[in-house]
Parts: structure tokens; sequence; C-alpha cells
């Protein structure tokens, strides 16, 4: 949509129903009817109100009538409304070219393309239509709505109000007020996104509010990093997916929201932020200049059946992932030792056991092996309680599990993993030892999530054969694992971290050795974000939650992951992500470390970002 057509005088009256009492607001125009306005649209007319849908462009128009009929036919077909119903939503939206057929709307929505003149053309417009009582919404989440409202002739009636796409889907709404904004509009937009069925969120205006302003910068790290060449972009995306539970991978999501929308956002929280994080990422703007902008232009990170297409189909930069995981040459492994003997070495010990692998539990006494061991017979005890497993493969695989109290009982072993305390004085004093025990051609792999996996391989004497095998917790559930090869690291022993990986039933990624990996290099800055959002007081870590869940679909908001990883690992990450990378943005938010400090670690000691109860 590019420009409305308008007409006529202002109405003389002036705003006199921005008031908390104000009636319920039922008859709403839609000015944009791309894929997000025709959402709205629907929502709105689901929820009985009377629908303006205004667009220049005739075919939009027809286009947004024709997703409603499709829309409402699959809810009767699927019996969520019956026919009777669907005739009342069908007569309730109709569609124009003209801004006048607004007149009698009491709430504008504004939804055309992310660019102020056009945004600026449709309110000036709106000025000489709609009746002075009538709110005005824009529907940016990159643009100042403070600025729009300060060229409108009725500031205090501007606000924005920003739905998610799908629109009919996704619960959040969260609702932007400027310092002119009339607290009586908040409230009747306020009381309309509850009667849809949302779930509201009131702020104020900066670029990309609460969940895209945390949503951006981390799909731009992204970017940066797949630009970077430092990991394939299905290594990226399968990471993110597997390892934090997000429904989509990053590059797939920008491909989906435009690499032209996404930039275009990264801009204005750039000007606004000056943290060159925010700075959209080169890339970015290459492919928006080649038109390579996503899904609708059926190329972008990825190639797309058509335009508009879902459907990835292989193409030259597939080959990538295929060689990263390539498994040739790879080392037998039959016989495998876990040093280590808390949750991730149990967890570790019992992923290869159920693969049919020997194992060798060491612990530093022979209590603390056999602690280990039955923590992996507990774990098979649940899986065989909820059917998983039978109990005779529950024997096999405990019968597997050996222990020791000493590394060398790993003279034998074809791979030695690592899973002691996150201290490097600690893992390379153990690296030191597993050199002199294990055999020759043996893999030597550390599980580190933040040390230099390099820094382990140089206390050896065969820094060739140390590889990363990175697994989250808990291992026996979670499929990922980082593979993370080191400079000096032999294109055998990193097949054979990614052939083993997959002999366990295990999805690996393969990432060089730098702070974070792929995962914590991407994750953590966001929650670092989030808590710099709640110590500049822009949002309440409930609010940033519910916009992440609702808004993002993550499983967890970013304060509940805090609480729950702790605020001190989580710190001690961002700690050595700053040291490597250097970049300003990257410093540790004060109110983590002030938490950190006050003892405040999350639901390990009853209190975080949240208190907890006691158990």
């Amino acid at each position: 949509m590019d420009r409305l057509p308008h007409t006529g005088v202002s109405p003389a009256t002036s705003p006199s129903d921005l008031s908390p009492s104000r009636a319920p607001l039922t008859t709403v125009a839609v000015v944009g009817l791309g894929t997000m306005g025709t959402g709205i649209a629907e929502t709105l007319a689901r929820a009985g109100r009377e629908v303006i849908g205004i667009d220049i462009d005739e075919r939009a128009c027809r286009r947004a009538v024709t997703a409603l009929e499709a829309a409402t036919a699959r809810a009767v077909h699927r019996e969520r409304i019956t026919e009777r119903e669907r005739a009342g939503i069908l007569g309730r939206f109709r569609v124009a070219t003209d801004l006048r057929a607004a007149a009698d709307a009491e709430l504008v929505i504004e939804v055309v393309p992310e660019d102020y003149d056009t945004k600026r053309e449709v309110f000036a417009g709106l000025d000489t239509v709609v009746r002075p009582s009538a709110i005005l919404a824009t529907g940016t989440n990159a643009l100042s709505v403070t600025r729009l409202a300060a060229e409108s002739a009725h500031p205090e009636r501007v606000l924005g109000l920003h739905f998610f796409n799908p629109a009919p889907a996704m619960r959040l709404v969260e609702i932007v007020s400027s310092v002119l904004t009339a607290p009586g509009a908040v409230e009747a937009v306020t009381a309309l996104a509850r009667d849809l069925g949302k779930e509201p969120v009131a702020l104020g205006d900066r670029p990309g509010f609460v969940a895209d302003g945390l949503l951006f910068g981390y799909l731009n790290q992204a970017a940066a990093m797949y630009e970077a060449k430092y990991a394939a972009r299905e290594d990226i995306d399968a990471a993110m997916r597997l390892g934090c539970g997000l429904p989509m991978g990053p590059l797939a999501l920008l491909d989906l929201i435009g690499i032209d929308t996404a930039r275009t956002v990264l801009e204005a929280m750039y000007a606004a932020s000056g943290d060159r994080l925010h700075a959209p990422a080169p890339v970015l703007g290459q492919l928006a200049e080649a038109g390579l902008t996503g899904r609708k232009a059926g190329r972008g990170f990825y190639t797309y059946q058509a335009p508009g297409s879902g459907t990835v189909v292989p193409d030259a930069a597939s080959a990538e992932v295929r060689h990263a995981h390539a498994t040739d040459g790879a080392r037998p492994v039959r016989a495998v030792g876990v040093a280590g003997s808390g949750t991730m070495a149990a967890g570790i010990a019992e992923v290869f056991a159920r693969a049919g692998l020997e194992v060798v539990l060491a612990g530093r006494t022979p209590e603390k092996a056999e602690a280990a061991k039955a923590r992996v017979a507990k774990s098979l005890a649940r899986s065989v309680s909820k059917g998983r497993m039978t109990e005779r493969a529950r024997e096999e695989a405990l019968g597997r599990v050996g222990t020791a109290d000493s590394l060398d009982a790993f003279a034998a072993v074809d791979l030695a993993v690592e899973a002691v305390a996150e201290d490097l004085v600690v893992k390379q004093e153990l690296f030191r030892a597993l050199d002199k025990v294990c055999k020759p051609g043996a893999v030597l792999a550390t599980t580190t999530s933040s040390l230099p996996v390099i820094a382990c391989a140089r206390a050896t004497s065969r820094p060739q054969d140390v590889v990363g095998l990175h697994f989250f917790n808990p291992a026996p559930a979670m499929k990922l694992v980082e593979v993370v090869h080191t400079v000096l690291t032999a294109d055998e022993v990193r097949a054979t971290g990614h052939a083993v990986c997959a002999a366990v039933g295990k999805h690996p990624v393969d990432c060089g050795d730098r702070a974070g990996f792929i995962v914590n290099a991407l994750l953590f800055p966001y929650l670092n974000n989030a808590v710099k959002m709640v110590q500049e007081h822009y949002a309440t870590p409930d609010d940033i939650d519910a916009a992440m869940k609702l808004g993002g679909g993550y499983p967890m908001g970013p304060f509940e992951l805090l609480d729950v990883v702790g605020l001190d690992v989580s710190l001690a990450i961002e700690r050595v992500l700053h040291r490597e990378f250097r970049e300003p943005g990257l410093a540790p938010a004060p109110l983590l470390e002030h938490l950190v400090a006050a003892g405040c670690l999350g639901r390990k000691t009853g209190r975080g970002f949240r208190e907890y109860a006691k158990a």
C-alpha cells in the first residue's frame, strides 16, 4: 500500500470522549490490508466489531475478503464456529479504497509499511476524516509513536497498537503510549484487547518495544554469526530450536518476518540505542538490496519452492552443513569413559549406555562414582515407569555402566568425556591426566559451555585429538550437542564427534571454538538485554516474560529462565562473552551483578528476580 486519497474538512468539534468512562469501541477501521492488517480485521470481526478494511490497492481488498472467507470456512469445517456465526463475521467486514470510509470509526488501526512518510500521510488524512474523539493507533514496531502523535491534529488520541503475526492466533498486544497520549485512549484500547481474548501489555515509546526489542537484537546477532561463517545456517537454526525449545530458528524467522522489515526495525533500534549489537548486520542490507527478502521473495537465508511458500528447497549452501557433519574417517567408538560424578556426567553416561556402548563412570572417590551410577539407575527407572523402555532394556543399559575412582580405568576407552566443574584449572589438570592414561588414537572431549576448548587441548601432548561435545541438560532428554572443533582438531576427530552423536540419537551442530559457541552466544545477550529493560524501568519482569512467551512463542520468559539457570551462572557466561568479543553491549547489566552480589541467585537460593517457596 503506497498512498491513500483523502478529502474532507476536519470536524469542528473538540476531543471529548477520551475519558476512562467512554463506551466500548464497536466500529474499527484497519488501514492497510496486508497479512497483518487482514489478520487484525479477522480478529475484530470474530469478536463482534464492525470492521472497515481500507487499502488503496483493490487487489489487496479482494485478497482480504477472500482470506476472511477461507479462514471462517476452515473454522466451520473444524466446528469452531457455525455457518450462522460465519455469516455474521463476513457481514461485519467491508472494504474500501478511500480513507473517508473510516469517518464513523471509533478506532482506526494503521498497518501500512514501515515508512515514516507513508504513515504520516495516512495520519494527516485521518485527521481530516474521523471525529476528534476517535482513537488513532499505529501498528509500527520500529518508528516513533511520539513523532507521529506530535504531528497529528489531536496528539492525545494517538497510540501504538502492536499485534503479532498471525494476529488471530497470537495473544500478545503491546499498547504503546507517547507522553501525549490520553489515559482514556489507553484504557479503551486495553479493554478492547482483552475483549478480543488478547493479553495487553502497556509500554512507553521506544523502538521495538519489549518483544521485538529483545527479539531483533538476537536475530541480528544470528545473522552476523552466519555472515562470519562461524556456523552453517541449518546449524544455527537447529541449535536454537533444540537447545532452547524455540518454535523457529533465527534465520528461518528472519525469512518469515522479511529481511527488509528486520533491517528497518534494527536501524530504528540502533538510532535510539547506539548499541553496535543493534546495527544491522551487513548481510541483511546485502540481501535486502538484492531483493532476497525472505519467504515473500522466494529466497533469503534459505531458498523456497516459490515466492510466499514456506517449503525450503536445497541450494548451493545446503552442501555446507553436509560437509560440516561429514563422518568420513570417523574413529570407531565402542567404549566410553565419563569423568565426573554430577548430574551432567550421569546424564551423559546414561545416553551412551542406552545406545549400547560400554561406559566407565569415574569419580574422585568410589562413593561419588557409585552415587553417579545411582542417578543413572533412577533415571532409567523413571523411563520404565513412563513406558519409554522395558525393564529388560533398563537392566541391560545399567549393566553397561561401570564405576571407578581413578582415570586409570580409561586406559582402553575410545572416547573420554570430561564433565567436571566449569573451572579451567580443574579441566586442564584432568586433561593432563587423560593424556597419560588414554591409549593413542582415543578422542578426548570436554563438555564445557563457556571455556576455550583449545586451552584444554593444549594441556595435552595431542591437541589434535581433542574436541568439544557440549551436551545440554538434562542430557538424556535434550537432542542437541554442539560439536566444537579448535584450529588444531583433526578432521577425523571432528568427524568422530558427529558420528558418535548420531549413533546415540543426538543432533550434532558444528561450530568453532569461541566463547558461547552457538546457543549461549545468542541466548545470554538476549537475557542480559531483558535485565537492562527492567533496570531502566521500561517494563516489569512479568510483562517481559509474558511478551516473549505470548508474542515470541518462547517456552519460558527470560526472567523465568534466568532464575532456573542461576543468576551467578548467567553472569559468569556474560562476563566470558564480554571479555572475548569486547562489545560494550555485552557488558553484564549492573542489576544482574548486584543481585548476584546480594546472594539472590534464583530458584536455588529461593530468590532471584522472583521469590520462591522453600522446598
